[in-house]
């Protein structure tokens, strides 16, 4: 996008300022809850963490297809889109791939992990209902004191509907472009029972959606559906949650070629019309609560299974990978108060059975054969205690906390050990470890300072450390004649300080961060999985939010960093130490109006803004960043009959959603171009 477009783009967007200011008004927005920074509901306002949170009524407006046209309206966090719904992410970090790099953000519904300690996926977040969540927050920084290992650059919490809140009764029609359709109900009903004296409630929330894709031969089907029970009993709350998800997707590989995604016909094409992903998984619930008047406890028992097989199309031979695995487990917490200290103490049981095979159908090369390349077991567990206290001293309180954590996991080959090659194969790409039990221990702590100010400010400093432990890929998928691995945790010690406003008008929340990451595990140029990388995370992320009336509202996130390599990683030919680790903008920014036009119309109207980034560890190639203009419009066609219409990219910007570099190509996944998408919903509650 050129200048002209980034200043049409902003300038239609803060127009909105003169058409809904009231100087007047005395209407004050209702405080919004959060229960992730602490893993107990509290006021944003009062939360000294840097989150993020996007709401019901933000996710109703995007109406998004892809989950990472959510997480742009948030600061300091970027998912990067790939075909279908494939996904790569980034929170204070740069984009992260690998065997490992999925294992540096802690995603969940609920608070419950939505895939296994140690076996985690890049494109795990389809798998939840975001569609019809009842807000999805964003915790940036190291939050492994309270969510244990992953929890290492940031955390993505989906929370279901809570049908104490709000009634659901409404039916949704969606279409679009590229023969996207989508129906979606929620319902909730009344299940009392009068003889128990019980307030009980049922809600049922599904979304069947279907695609055409936009490059030839994609597309996809998906299904989900969350049902929800909650019961306010005389003793005992409960909550019982079941969340299932299905995607049968025809992918799209990578556009290769320099800036190939301007080419209005290049673009559509697909290179691999052959890839595939098909993934199901299903998660549930029971979170039992009792309170007193100065305790509550809850103790959560849960299942989890996931099933996934799909084409590797980012590799040239496009092998076959098929994985599964299912958990028990338990989340117990206790908050009370002792000597005018709160505390929140709390153990972990997650006990999860695994499984991957990986085969080719054709041959390649001599190290490269067809035939089965893996096929193994793993029996893990994780076993964590956690105790966080806050002490609260005039204006200052000092909430610190420390978790102590161990994974575990055996590991069974069902091949032969070592090469998949034939015997005269000197160097084997596939190499199979022996059976072997490897465990992890790690302790982490963190200290928050928390100063309240006159006129609704607080400034806050905190310090604390994440860690991950390493997945089982990088553990008992190894290459190239590695028959084991001496790999640790990665470890990030971080800074952060923060001031926070609050006004009837207005909110205001600035954060600044120091993160360095150490014993980072990384392939090398010889693909042995190592450990001893050194990565540093800085900047600056800024939260502002006006509201002069109720019926206008301007909102702008805005994120500055820096994310360097700090040693020379081996898996680079050159030095590379000092340089810029490569998909990592280094501003990322959005800005939203709402406004209500009159008792039946709305506008919201989005600009983002991604900055150039390199491409390669080497930083010699680079894509130059982009700006998109999003609409949507609303309409109250009665009672209970809405219209909506979205218009995405409304200057029809060329642009990646995300590009890379390898196997020395410029390869990207193509942005569309201008779409428009129009629902209807019949809302009778």
């Amino acid at each position: 996008m050129n200048m002209r477009d980034n200043t049409l783009a902003f300038g239609i967007l803060f127009l909105g300022l003169g058409l809904g200011v009231d100087a007047h008004s005395n209407e004050q927005d209702i405080e919004v809850l959060t229960i992730t920074a602490s893993k107990k509901t509290q006021q944003l306002s009062q939360t000294p963490a840097s989150l993020s949170i996007i709401e019901a009524q933000l996710l109703e407006a995007i109406n998004a297809q892809h989950i990472n046209q959510l997480v742009s309206q948030s600061a300091g966090a970027w998912i990067s889109r790939g075909n279908g719904q494939e996904h790569l992410t980034s929170i204070r970090s740069p984009v992260l791939t690998g065997a490992g790099g999925c294992g540096a953000f802690f995603m969940a519904l609920d608070s419950i992990s939505l895939r296994a300690p140690g076996f985690c996926n890049a494109n795990q977040l389809f798998d939840a209902n975001t569609e019809q969540a009842s807000q999805i927050e964003i915790l940036r920084g190291p939050a492994s004191t309270l969510y244990g290992s992953n929890a290492l650059h940031g955390v993505i919490n989906i929370l279901s509907p809570d049908l104490y809140r709000q009634t659901y009764n409404a039916f949704k029609l969606d279409f679009g472009a590229n023969e996207f359709g989508r129906a979606s109900l929620k319902k909730s009903f009344d299940v009392n029972s009068a003889q128990r004296n019980t307030d009980a409630r049922f809600g049922v929330f599904t979304n069947f959606t279907t695609e055409g894709g936009y490059q030839k031969q994609s597309g996809y089907d998906q299904q989900k559906a969350t049902l929800v029970y909650q019961i306010q009993g005389q003793t005992w709350n409960n909550k019982t949650v079941l969340d299932i998800a299905n995607l049968n997707q025809e992918t799209a590989g990578f556009v290769q070629g320099f800036e190939i995604y301007k080419d209005k016909n290049a673009r559509k094409e697909n290179p691999n019309p052959e890839a595939f992903r098909d993934a199901k998984s299903l998660r549930a619930y029971s979170r039992f609560s009792r309170s007193s008047t100065d305790s509550t406890l809850s103790l959560t028992p849960y299942v989890r299974w996931n099933e996934m097989a799909f084409l590797q199309h980012f590799l040239p031979w496009k092998a076959l990978e098929e994985n599964a695995h299912s958990s028990v487990g338990l989340q117990a917490q206790y908050e009370f108060e002792q000597a005018h200290v709160n505390w929140t103490i709390g153990a972990d049981i997650d006990l999860t059975d695994a499984e991957l095979q990986e085969s080719q159908a054709n041959p390649f090369s001599p190290s490269i054969p067809a035939g089965q390349h893996y096929d193994y077991e793993v029996n893990a567990s994780t076993f964590a205690m956690f105790a966080q206290g806050t002490w609260q001293f005039d204006n200052l309180s000092i909430i610190a906390g420390a978790r102590a954590e161990r994974v575990e996991y055996d590991y069974n080959n069902k091949l032969a050990d070592g090469s998949a090659c034939a015997a005269d194969v000197d160097v084997c790409r596939f190499v199979r470890p022996s059976d072997q039990v490897v465990d992890f221990s790690a302790i982490s702590p963190s200290v928050t300072f928390n100063y309240a100010l006159e006129s609704g400010q607080n400034l806050y400093a905190k310090i604390n450390q994440g860690y991950r432990a390493p997945q089982a890929t990088e553990l008992f998928r190894l290459q190239n004649n590695q028959l084991t691995t001496q790999l640790d945790n990665e470890t990030m010690n971080a800074l952060e300080l923060g001031w926070q406003q609050q006004t009837r008008l207005s909110s205001i929340r600035l954060s600044a961060f120091l993160q360095t990451k150490k014993d980072v595990i990384f392939q090398d140029t010889n693909r042995q999985n190592i450990i001893g990388g050194e990565t540093s995370h800085q900047g600056i992320e800024l939260e502002w939010r006006y509201s002069p009336n109720k019926k206008f509202s301007l909102v702008t996130n805005y994120a500055y960093g820096e994310h360097q390599y700090e040693s020379d990683f081996t898996f680079s030919r050159v030095s590379i130490k000092g340089n810029e680790i490569d998909t990592a903008p280094k501003h990322l920014a959005n800005a939203r109006v709402d406004w209500e036009i009159n008792e039946k119309a709305s506008l919201n109207a989005f600009v983002t803004y991604t900055s150039k980034y390199f491409l390669n560890p080497e930083n010699t190639a680079r894509y130059d960043g982009h700006t998109l203009l999003d609409l949507s419009l609303k309409y109250q066609l009665s009672q209970q009959i809405k219209l909506q219409a979205n218009l995405y990219n409304v200057l029809d910007t060329d642009y990646a959603e995300r590009a890379d570099f390898g196997f020395g190509n410029y390869r990207y996944f193509v942005g569309q171009p201008r779409r428009l998408f129009v629902s209807l919903t019949w809302d009778w509650s």
